[in-house]
């Protein structure tokens, strides 16, 4: 059987981005045979693409997340049958295509409540919350919390989350037209990494005390300033490094304040089974529940994939692409 995928020969710029007809190899007994029908565009299809991250043989294809519908399926799985809907998220790549043969572990059947384009820009973000709140952190509605990038993808759907449990959220962002958005999605104050009074404006936000966990996915730049507005005993979660890699901490520097620090990759959290489907059971609910705010989804055809990387690198949009073979 024949599937259209983009295929990268070359890093470089969006134009190596290039459709291309490919064979498929034979189900193994073990996979599903997948027709998707909305691919998630992430910031790092952008890195592998240009090449930042090699992290993709050459030639490949990119592409972490998608949904689609089970068409064929291989003679030992028992959990799918065909023309069930399924959403999923890998390291493995190869989900920029029409079709994709995948291990059935890797899969969830998606609920009827929750639609394809919905879960292909979202799936993976909601699933790094679900992490970060009930697996690193269990956030409680004592904790005062600061999250930098607030109006990123998973930005949003974090400050909506920790909110909702009744948490104090303070967001940090690059710009003021961004620091007035994340007033809509659950921040008590926003700021600008930059502003010269950032860290005496969260300390009178805490009455002088810190926040109890900062979520940094800016890493380098916001670093340094995210471990000085901590409590005591609290808690920097470190899920992101947009700005390039933290410098090593001396543990004299997290004993002034017994602090802790987290590094978790979504991916540990979802090689056993059972966890995943009960990460994912409570990212559908929240979801179904309506609890959370989503930008309108974009769709952009798959031969166009190019172009999805254009907006995301202008940085003038880009968080709610996703790719329609």
């Amino acid at each position: 059987m024949t599937s259209k995928a983009i295929i990268i020969r070359e890093y470089g710029k969006p134009e190596v981005l290039k459709l291309e007809n490919i064979k498929l190899p034979k189900l193994e007994k073990n996979q599903i045979l997948i027709k998707h029908t909305a691919i998630g565009v992430h910031f790092h299809d952008v890195y592998v693409r240009s090449g930042l991250y090699k992290t993709l043989s050459l030639p490949g294809t990119p592409g972490i997340e998608a949904v689609g519908v089970v068409e064929e399926k291989g003679e030992n799985v028992e959990d799918f049958d065909i023309d069930d809907r399924v959403v999923y998220i890998t390291g493995n790549y190869g989900a920029y295509a029409s079709h994709r043969a995948l291990d059935e572990n890797l899969a969830i059947k998606l609920p009827s409540s929750v639609s394809d384009d919905l879960m292909a820009t979202n799936f993976s973000r909601a699933l790094t919350v679900q992490m970060l709140l009930e697996q690193v952190t269990k956030l409680s509605s004592n904790h005062k919390i600061l999250v930098t990038a607030a109006s990123g993808g998973v930005g949003k759907l974090l400050c909506q989350a920790a909110s909702n449990k009744g948490s104090l959220v303070i967001g940090s962002v690059s710009n003021a037209l961004k620091a007035k958005e994340c007033l809509s999605y659950g921040c008590v104050d926003a700021m600008l990494y930059s502003q010269s009074d950032f860290v005496d404006k969260i300390m009178s936000l805490t009455e002088g005390k810190g926040v109890d966990i900062v979520f940094d996915s800016v890493g380098f730049d916001t670093f340094e300033t995210s471990v000085e507005i901590l409590a005591l005993c609290g808690h920097l979660v470190n899920f992101g490094q947009s700005s390039g890699p933290v410098n090593p901490v001396q543990m004299s520097t997290l004993a002034q304040k017994s602090l802790t620090i987290s590094r978790p990759i979504l991916f540990h959290y979802l090689t056993n089974k059972k966890d995943y489907n009960k990460m994912a059971k409570s990212v559908f609910k929240s979801f179904e529940d309506k609890n959370l705010i989503v930008p309108d989804t974009q769709p952009i055809s798959l031969e166009n994939a190019a172009e999805s990387h254009e907006i995301l690198e202008s940085r003038m949009g880009g968080g709610s692409l996703y790719l329609k073979p």
